[in-house]
């Protein structure tokens, strides 16, 4: 009976290695790769990993995944027959991406052990910035800092400056006008004009595009933005424009200990409504209901959607203490598809709460879908 258990076992043993033998089996030349260290204006880093089929079926490299988008990868696509050799390649960009680095590249095959993590390793050192860097922007010869100046919040009885940096990289003097400048903002450029870049300077003289926003003359709320087009000497390019934005809030810093125990308090019942999934072209319309929980009038100073395909419109601008009211808002599924999330700010008067998002989310189901 012993015997007869041993013969089976074996039978059983030498029929998986007869199993393993038969299936694809793969064997790398290496595994990692470091690069070292290198400039960063070297550019592209290429690895290139090599194997082989040893097992007996065709191997096939169903999925090969870098870590980050910084690493692409190729490798062979079709299967790769007993005895052949394959590669898996993986090229690190170092464009902007200076120090050390360890990526690694997750490889599955049709194996019996299907995963490998190849890596790829190495130490970046930066290149020198040039004025490029410093100056990205471009108008016209003018280079700016920045072409967006966010100004964050701004109190609605105050006014802010900021400024842009900029440089003149011609070899020509450079004057710096302003068009289309709403009546809240004060744009000036100090000096007027630039000098022009020497023969052998790497740029001209610099200067500051000075912005000052006056929150009392724009009388608006929230988030808002403006944009004004840079004029280098007369000439007028309408793709030069810098982007002003602000965010205007009333200021509460004055308000006394026991003003602020008596000043309106804005509650939601809800702050989210989900309506499920839709077919596209669908409207779907909740009403946000709130109250005003506190000692004198709710006042909602501004409701704003982020976009045109969802409307609020409140039942009332001026709610008293105690009172119950709601915000309606209906969203447009025309044109969207997948998942949906349309926020909608309310700014009050509530101190504590002066700004509050409500969102409508959902899904859109397109009409060819089953």
């Amino acid at each position: 009976m012993k015997k007869l258990v041993f013969i089976i076992l074996v039978s059983f043993a030498s029929l998986a290695l007869l199993a393993q033998t038969k299936s694809p089996q793969i064997s790398w030349d290496k595994t990692s790769h470091n690069f070292g260290v290198f400039k960063e204006e070297a550019g592209l880093q290429t690895a290139v990993f090599e194997f082989t089929n040893v097992g007996e079926e065709p191997l096939v490299l169903t999925n090969v995944k870098a870590s980050c988008g910084c690493t692409a990868t190729d490798y062979t696509k079709e299967p790769i027959q007993k005895g052949k050799k394959g590669f898996v390649k993986a090229s690190y960009n170092p464009q902007n991406r200076p120090g050390k680095f360890n990526k690694s590249i997750t490889v599955t095959t049709n194996c019996e052990s299907p995963t490998t993590v190849l890596t790829i390793a190495g130490e970046v050192v930066p290149r020198e910035k040039g004025v490029e860097d410093y100056y990205p922007k471009d108008f016209n010869g003018l280079r700016l800092k920045t072409a967006h100046l966010a100004l964050n919040n701004v109190y609605n009885t105050k006014s802010v400056t900021d400024t842009i940096g900029v440089v003149n990289m011609t070899d020509a003097q450079m004057k710096v006008t302003f068009q289309n400048v709403p009546k809240h903002i004060t744009v000036w450029m100090e000096p007027a004009t630039l000098a022009a870049k020497k023969p052998n300077d790497k740029m001209g003289q610099t200067g500051k595009i000075y912005v000052t926003y006056d929150a009392t003359k724009k009388n608006d709320w929230g988030f808002l933005q403006d944009r004004i087009t840079v004029v280098v000497n007369d000439s007028v390019n309408n793709k030069n424009k810098i982007t002003v934005s602000a965010t205007i809030v009333e200021d509460f810093s004055h308000l006394t200990e026991q003003e602020r125990a008596n000043a309106p308090k804005i509650v939601f019942s809800q702050t989210e409504y989900d309506f499920g999934t839709i077919k596209q072209g669908d409207k779907v319309t909740y009403e946000y209901k709130f109250k005003n929980e506190g000692k004198s009038d709710l006042i909602i100073r501004k409701v704003k959607a982020t976009c045109g395909c969802t409307v609020p419109n409140p039942e009332k601008m001026v709610i008293k203490p105690g009172e119950e009211s709601f915000i309606k808002a209906t969203f447009n599924s025309a044109g969207k598809k997948g998942h949906q999330s349309k926020p909608i700010t309310i700014t009050t008067n509530d101190p504590e709460n002066s700004s509050m998002v409500v969102k409508i989310v959902g899904n859109i189901e397109e009409p060819n879908a089953q």
